[in-house]
């Protein structure tokens, strides 16, 4: 998601930093470099205008010029005029004084539609609502059967009168279905077609008109660059959206609808999603994707995203457990797999501050974390839980049953061994510190765990 972009600015903005004074010459020539990123990231040309004079304009009066670190100052300011031609600040929906609150998701055929009716079906759920998801796309072949699926795989109901019935109908019996089933949510998967017409709008229109939706959602691909935009205005025009949800963000590389959609339509961007799996669509902050792009990380994003993995009283008794040198195979695996359901790690470590552009040309394997789960899974439920007692012998055995040489077993141990220690040796650091002591212990050779990275 906007690596080449990302990359670009971040190469514009090194011969800033290192330059202790600088002149008009040297902000034209980076903002020339950031006006062709721009450009060859498929932002509108209007919005690369407007965005590079009022970055220059700020970026050659006194607040820069008179400061000590003049580079990071105008990194600052890219960052700000990133952040407000994306929105400024989170948009949430519109929700209803009394419910049920009704969400319309529009867009053209296979923008991801149904499956993202899905995801906001999930999130809502998670944030303590009652959703239905309301079939009326009687027009593409098996859209009922899909959003059905869609709809056990996330536990959500889905309301539907099959493919005969007008879908204006299908949305007030969706409506009726949720008042009488205490459903507080109701979201309407409404037909797209492969371009704009006058026969999809007006069935849009006809349904806007039944139903008075509170939030009428506007679905688009964002790996369609200027397309999405041109699609938003066009929807936004014959229609009148809220907001937007860009889909399959985290394919493009590019990022130029979700830094002109805004600007272009004056209508914000609530939601992008950013994989396949249904857990994978988020709120959209504009002050954090700004952060995302120019190489600043976004560690609110990674901190919600754990706290939505792990359980609180799971993660008090781990800590206690790791204090006291009690971590065993069991804990690691749950850590673990709480990780890989923040998603691919590549990803999760790109939010921390400063690793995005070192782990650029690092390989990190997923398959080795399938690996090490693997290896811990062929020990017995007793070795899990007291890991001093895996001697060679049952080494050998647990390289048998996963598959895996028994020089990465060997590894395995080795390495959690030095992380108990470290453990141990921390916890005993803590003890000393609520005692008033001083003293430092030595960490092991060789740190902590090296983990599922590749090599440079």
């Amino acid at each position: 998601m906007f690596e080449s972009l990302g990359e670009k600015l971040q190469n514009a903005f090194k011969r800033l930093t290192g330059r202790g004074k600088l002149s008009e010459a040297d902000v034209t020539e980076a903002m020339r470099e950031v006006r062709m990123a721009l450009l060859e990231a498929d932002v509108n040309f209007k919005v690369v205008k407007e965005f590079i004079g009022k970055v220059k304009e700020r970026a050659i009066g006194q607040e820069v010029m008179e400061t000590l670190n003049p580079g990071q100052m105008v990194i600052k300011i890219v960052h700000e005029e990133l952040t407000a031609i994306m929105g400024g600040e989170n948009a949430g929906l519109n929700m209803a004084d009394r419910p049920p609150t009704i969400i319309m998701l529009c867009g053209l055929q296979g923008s991801g539609k149904t499956t993202h009716a899905a995801k906001l079906a999930l999130k809502l759920k998670k944030d303590g609502k009652k959703p239905l998801l309301v079939a009326a796309d009687v027009y593409r072949p098996a859209a009922i059967k899909q959003l059905e699926v869609m709809g056990q795989r996330v536990d959500v109901p889905v309301f539907s009168m099959g493919d005969k019935v007008d879908p204006v109908e299908i949305c007030r019996g969706g409506f009726d279905y949720a008042a009488e089933h205490h459903r507080d949510v109701i979201i309407l998967d409404t037909a797209g077609r492969l371009h704009i017409d006058e026969e999809l709008m007006g069935e849009l229109q006809r349904i806007k008109e039944a139903l008075k939706p509170h939030e009428t959602m506007l679905v688009v691909d964002a790996m369609t660059g200027q397309d999405a935009v041109t699609v938003a205005e066009h929807f936004n025009e014959k229609l009148g959206v809220d907001g937007v949800m860009l889909t399959k963000l985290d394919g493009d590389t590019r990022g130029g609808a979700a830094l002109s959609v805004r600007h272009v339509t004056g209508k914000p961007i609530k939601f992008v999603g950013l994989g396949e799996k249904v857990e994978t669509l988020e709120a959209f902050h504009p002050e954090r994707m700004a952060s995302r792009i120019i190489g600043m990380g976004d560690v609110l994003t990674l901190i919600e995203k754990a706290q939505e993995q792990i359980d609180h009283k799971k993660a008090e008794e781990m800590a206690r457990k790791m204090m006291k040198a009690e971590f065993d195979y069991e804990d690691f695996l749950e850590q673990m797999r709480a990780m890989r359901r923040m998603g691919p790690l590549q990803d999760i470590l790109k939010m921390i501050p400063g690793l995005g552009a070192q782990l650029k040309d690092v390989n990190i394997d997923e398959k080795e974390m399938a690996h090490l789960e693997a290896m811990i899974l062929s020990m017995t439920p007793k070795e899990r839980r007291h890991p001093d007692i895996i001697n060679v012998r049952r080494r050998e055995r647990i390289a048998k049953g996963s598959g895996r040489p028994i020089a990465e077993v060997h590894r395995l141990v080795k390495q959690f061994e030095q992380m108990r220690k470290m453990m141990k040796q921390m916890g005993g650091m803590e003890k000393l510190m609520k005692k008033g002591k001083g003293g430092m212990p030595k960490l092991p050779p060789g740190g902590g765990f090296r983990g599922p990275f590749g090599r440079r």
